[in-house]
């Protein structure tokens, strides 16, 4: 990257160079670089294709597909004046008068050129410009002036250095069935093609445990690890367990790092002082050179998939760059995908299975509550009498319990007993949310606060009533009925501060907390030998949402969290509450039967041509004016088909337009256009030319327009 002048007042602007010519321009006709990007935000040659790849596989831009590969800390940014990032090593960098003296006549004096001169080859320490007799009075005057600029960098960041490095790492030991789904994997780590695989294991069977194995056999053969997880709150428990076995040479790449903490990662993996890189979703970007084994935990986590520009989906990177590399690809999962799961079946991939827990632990026995009995016997809590009396039963044996309820805030809906009007957002079309703790109603999509919290309907001055519950809700219930219990709540707003995943989840595991009450960050992947009970609150909304995964969507969450229960000595058991406890997909969930929801799910999708069968393409378009908003999703259904027509063979139906579920977020009408085709060359070639044509035709002027190739329902 480079920072350059740009426009009439050659404004300082970051570019991204792609390629370099030849051919010389007329100097006249050329402005010098301000300045080159620092070593750290140079892209190999494979990173670089990769910002090609995006491109034209998301239709994003350039400059989007360089800022989701290179870290914030290594691009070019607004500095507010006086702040200092918390570094060490300070160096001091030779800028052109870049940022604010670009088109200034240089005027020094004999000690600023010495100083200039000597920046000349690039940014030097200040110990070894005071060593050439430049003072620091003059370098702090010139950098007043905009003629330098000063930044800090560490030597070195050790992050959760807690973990390991004390006593020897443990040899790791598996039980037989775990060593043949070893047995049958390690091979790929060899071989100049390996195929991807597909690690299915049923909750608790030691997946874990079969990749450490894989990594440990990989960083053998001089080759790199990268492991991917899902959630932020996954990430401690993953890098405790790779840090106690690979010791300090294991880097993490996550969001809740901040910039210089992503940028001091990224320049170790850079520098080659990392053997294993672990983090979420934008780690898959890692800048590794010898890459041998990529992993992704609970691969079929919507949350691999990006919302924002560039739309990826973090598998296909990461087969992409498996390919690059030659590097095993192993997708691992107790609730695979059903695309993955189809194309294992296909042969596409090598299926390998772990179908027992580890050290023979039986599966947690489910029971349903039926929350209409519950209703009708007077009992209008969000907790069956059935789940209480669990959980009493539970405290007094010294167990932990999970609580699952996918729904953040205290209570859902204020209605007026009135007239019935619903309070909404005044920006997006969803209601308020009560959060209790705030003594707010809350926005979830933009943020819009109201308080104090309205007792009078504002359409006519009726009494508002609240209802609904959300995890604040139960927290406060959960103190009246158990005073006793030692409640720990995870969701959004509890972990909103740096760190608070790892603290609370450490706190946990610590016995620190009886219950551990949470929205899906608590779901997945989390390990607890003291957890012997889950309840699953509130299930029956995910059931009916839109989209054509709601049911896998509902299946893996129910499957996951049941599964925390009973995962070391103690047996463990579950309680699932529903208004339809014989609804089959909770049925199956109950039994942990991964193949018979299969068979299910796979019949009903080949039926109505739904994915692994198509691909799916999401255009969304939004803007001021509802009416101009459709109009031009109108004209570009217009567009793709006349382009269809044009080159013939493009298989494709075309459904829509039509509202999105939230039709309106940030005073944003919102529509969509539903494309079911293969998703191919030919389909993105057709795609490219009619958003040319919807350009060229002033239509984004009316309605921006987003394409996504991952999108369920909605974007």
């Amino acid at each position: 990257m480079v920072l350059v002048p740009f426009g009439r007042g050659s404004k300082a602007r970051m570019g991204v160079v792609l390629a370099a010519g030849e051919e010389p321009e007329p100097a006249a006709r050329l402005k010098a670089l301000y300045d080159a990007a620092p070593e750290e935000a140079r892209l190999s040659p494979e990173l670089l294709a990769l910002v090609h790849a995006l491109r034209e596989s998301t239709f994003c831009t350039y400059y989007e597909a360089v800022k989701a590969i290179i870290p914030y800390g290594a691009q070019y940014r607004a500095v507010e004046r006086g702040s200092v990032p918390r570094l060490q090593k300070q160096l001091v960098r030779h800028t052109e008068w870049a940022y604010s003296r670009a088109a200034a006549p240089r005027k020094f004096t004999p000690k600023q050129s010495a100083a200039w001169q000597a920046l000349a080859g690039g940014p030097l320490g200040q110990s070894a410009l005071e060593a050439a007799g430049i003072s620091r009075d003059v370098l702090e005057r010139m950098e007043k002036k905009g003629m330098l600029t000063r930044e800090k960098r560490d030597k070195e960041l050790e992050l959760y250095g807690q973990y390991g490095f004390g006593a020897a790492p443990q040899p790791v030991r598996l039980s037989e069935e775990q060593q043949r789904a070893y047995d049958a994997l390690a091979p790929g780590l060899s071989q100049k093609k390996p195929q991807p695989a597909l690690l299915y294991g049923v909750t608790g069977s030691g997946k874990t445990l079969v990749f450490l194995k894989l990594i440990e056999q990989c960083l053998s053969l001089g080759r790199q690890a990268l492991v991917l997880v899902p959630e932020i709150s996954l990430t401690p428990q993953m890098i405790r367990r790779l840090k106690a076995q690979f010791g300090r040479r294991v880097a993490v790449q996550h969001s809740a790092l901040n910039h210089t903490e992503r940028l001091l990662q990224w320049q170790q993996i850079q520098n080659g002082g990392a053997d294993v890189v672990v983090g979420t979703r934008s780690a898959v970007f890692s800048p590794l050179e010898q890459l041998g084994l990529i992993v992704i935990d609970e691969e079929q986590e919507h949350t691999y998939h990006s919302e924002n520009s560039p739309r990826y989906d973090a598998r296909e990177v990461a087969r992409r760059r498996a390919a690059a590399h030659s590097a095993l690809l192993v997708l691992a999962s107790a609730t695979p995908s059903v695309e993955s799961f189809y194309a294992a079946r296909a042969g596409r991939m090598q299926l390998v299975q772990l179908l027992h827990r580890y050290n023979d632990m039986p599966l947690p026995k489910v029971y349903m509550a039926d929350m209409r009995a519950e209703l009708a016997a007077g009992n209008a809590s969000a907790l069956s009498g059935f789940l209480e009396q669990q959980l009493r039963e539970n405290l007094a044996s010294h167990g932990q319990s999970i609580l699952l309820l996918n729904r953040r805030g205290y209570q859902t809906v204020a209605m007026c007993t009135s007239c019935g009007e619903v309070l909404k957002c005044t920006s997006c079309s969803v209601p308020m949310v009560y959060h209790k703790a705030a003594g707010k109603l809350l926005c979830h999509y933009c943020g819009a606060a109201h308080s104090p919290v309205p007792q009078a309907c504002p359409a006519c001055g009726g009494k508002l009533k609240y209802t609904g519950f959300g995890t604040q809700r139960i927290e406060e219930q959960l103190a009246g009925l158990l005073p006793e219990a030692r409640v720990l709540r995870m969701d959004a707003d509890s972990t909103a501060h740096k760190n608070a995943h790892e603290t609370l989840l450490r706190a946990f595991a610590n016995g620190e907390y009886d219950i551990l009450l949470g929205t899906q960050m608590v779901a997945k992947g989390l390990d607890f030998e003291r957890v012997t009970l889950v309840g699953v609150l509130g299930i029956d909304q995910m059931l009916f949402a839109q989209g054509y995964r709601a049911f896998e969507n509902v299946f893996s969450l129910v499957t996951q969290v049941v599964g925390r229960a009973g995962r070391a000595r103690q047996p463990g058991r579950a309680v699932i509450q529903t208004v339809d406890p014989q609804h089959p997909v909770l049925a199956l969930a109950a039994n942990q039967d991964y193949a018979s929801f299969y068979e299910q799910e796979i019949s009903f999708r080949r039926l109505n041509l739904y994915p692994p069968f198509c691909a799916i393409c999401m255009a969304g378009f939004s803007g001021k004016n509802e009416a101009a908003v459709l109009q031009a999703a109108r004209a570009f259904a217009a567009f793709v088909q006349a382009e269809t027509q044009r080159r013939g063979g493009v298989p494709l139906r075309l459904l829509g337009p039509a509202p999105m579920s939230v039709a309106m977020v940030k005073q944003q009408y919102r529509y969509k256009l539903t494309l079911k085709c293969r998703g191919d060359k030919a389909f993105r070639a057709m795609l490219r030319a009619a958003l040319e044509q919807y350009d060229a035709g002033g239509w984004a002027a009316k309605a921006a327009v987003t394409i996504d190739f991952h999108a369920d329902a909605d974007l």
